[in-house]
């Protein structure tokens, strides 16, 4: 849609779309809210994007946030700014994104081919280039001015198909599909801002327990990926984080997922991956300061069984997983607790470890990883070197950024290049 915009102020422009509406996965972005960018620097934005930051120099200065929320101001959308600069229509409904769009399409022209899906690429064989793109045969029989029977005929192509994720919403590959015959180079697609998958089962037993205000931290070991040679940190960061039934979620080990993901791809040979994860669950305090703390609380409830003395420190769901990580009998008492016992009781809360050994599938991923190689396209205006005329934009190509309305902002600036 935003491609198509920006393409008619010089194009007579058609939207092939394969659903009965358009805007699909918009409408389920930010919980149904739509972060549509995120309010900060080019700089900033650039530090926020996981793969290929580099390649999206050109577009992010040719239509940064400021342009893009200058845009749908214009077009009669009212914005807010949110806690971490993160940018929600005023009314709080993805909804109305998706119709300031269409309303733009409308007000421009844009023909749009509902229920149609592309079969596949129409092109010559090129001296200069090695393909030329020429158009699209179409799986229904529409036709138009500019083409008949299955086929519809242009001089510019561009795939915005989106990338694996949420595939319910449409996006099940099709773009990387159509690609096919002309020997581009894709990175294998991985879920990305996805929830983590993790051995132990005691994360079952702490299921909806949200902790805020700790540290995570995911490495890798040595013995584990051959070529490291020392312990690798993927990740770390402070903020918030949940249990589930099958690991962990939340915003930051969705983020931390897309760096792993970055990071497997280098490993696609091993099939059991094995990742460690750390948390930190005082991590404003020293391991001095916390055994202070610990050695207060001990003092308070120094009759009470140990189980029942870590209420201050913890939510009710961690402590059994606390106290059984010990080693200290649960019903013994605090007052006979000894000086090694309470050190290793710090040293865990410092350090509460599990191990990651998947991340979750495509349907619960917020994007798509992997993609179009950005060497195969031209960054000023998302062409692929190898076939003239055809541009790939958003999430097809492998770029991909952290939460906050960074990949939306991705989809936008990219589409502006393809257009111009």
């Amino acid at each position: 849609m935003m491609t198509a915009i920006h393409a008619s102020e010089k194009y007579d422009v058609t939207i092939i779309e394969k659903n009965d509406k358009p805007g699909k996965k918009l409408y389920i972005t930010g919980k149904g809210r739509c972060n549509l960018t995120n309010a900060s620097d080019e700089e900033t934005f650039l530090k926020n994007v996981v793969s290929n930051p580099k390649f999206l120099y050109s577009a992010i200065y040719s239509y940064n946030q400021s342009a893009v929320m200058a845009d749908f101001e214009r077009w009669g959308l009212r914005l807010k700014t949110e806690r971490g600069n993160r940018v929600f229509p005023e009314s709080d409904h993805s909804s109305d994104v998706i119709k300031t769009l269409r309303n733009q399409l409308e007000k421009r022209g844009v023909t749009i081919l509902y229920n149609t899906q592309v079969k596949r690429l129409l092109y010559d064989e090129s001296e200069d280039f090695g393909f030329k793109i020429k158009g699209v045969e179409l799986s229904a029989g529409k036709s138009s001015a500019k083409g008949s029977k299955n086929s519809l005929y242009a001089d510019v192509i561009v795939l915005a198909c989106g990338g694996l994720s949420y595939p319910v919403t449409g996006s099940s590959g099709d773009g990387l599909r159509l690609l096919k015959p002309f020997g581009i180079d894709v990175s294998r697609p991985y879920p990305a801002l996805v929830p983590l998958e993790t051995k132990e089962d005691e994360v079952s037993d702490m299921m909806g327990l949200s902790l805020k205000n700790v540290s995570v931290k995911i490495t890798a070991k040595k013995e584990n990926y051959p070529g490291l040679k020392k312990d690798k940190v993927i990740y770390q960061d402070f903020g918030e984080m949940l249990f589930t039934h099958f690991g962990v979620s939340g915003p930051l080990c969705l983020s931390a997922s897309s760096y792993i993901g970055s990071f497997l791809r280098k490993y696609e040979e091993i099939k059991e991956y094995k990742l460690d994860l750390s948390i930190d669950l005082k991590p404003a305090l020293t391991e001095d300061e916390l055994d202070k703390r610990v050695l207060r609380d001990f003092e308070e409830f120094h009759n009470r069984d140990f189980q029942n003395s870590l209420g201050k420190l913890f939510p009710r769901l961690l402590i059994p997983v606390i106290v059984k990580r010990s080693g200290i009998r649960p019903d013994k008492k605090v007052n006979e607790i000894s000086y090694e016992e309470r050190k290793r009781l710090v040293g865990i809360i410092k350090d509460l470890s599990f191990t990651i050994d998947g991340l979750r599938d495509f349907d619960e991923a917020i994007i798509t990883g992997g993609g179009v190689s950005v060497k195969e396209l031209s960054p000023q205006n998302m062409e692929l070197k190898k076939v003239q005329g055809l541009r790939v934009v958003g999430e097809m190509i492998d770029v991909d950024a952290l939460t906050g309305g960074f990949n939306l902002q991705i989809a936008w600036c990219t589409a502006f290049m393809a257009a111009e």
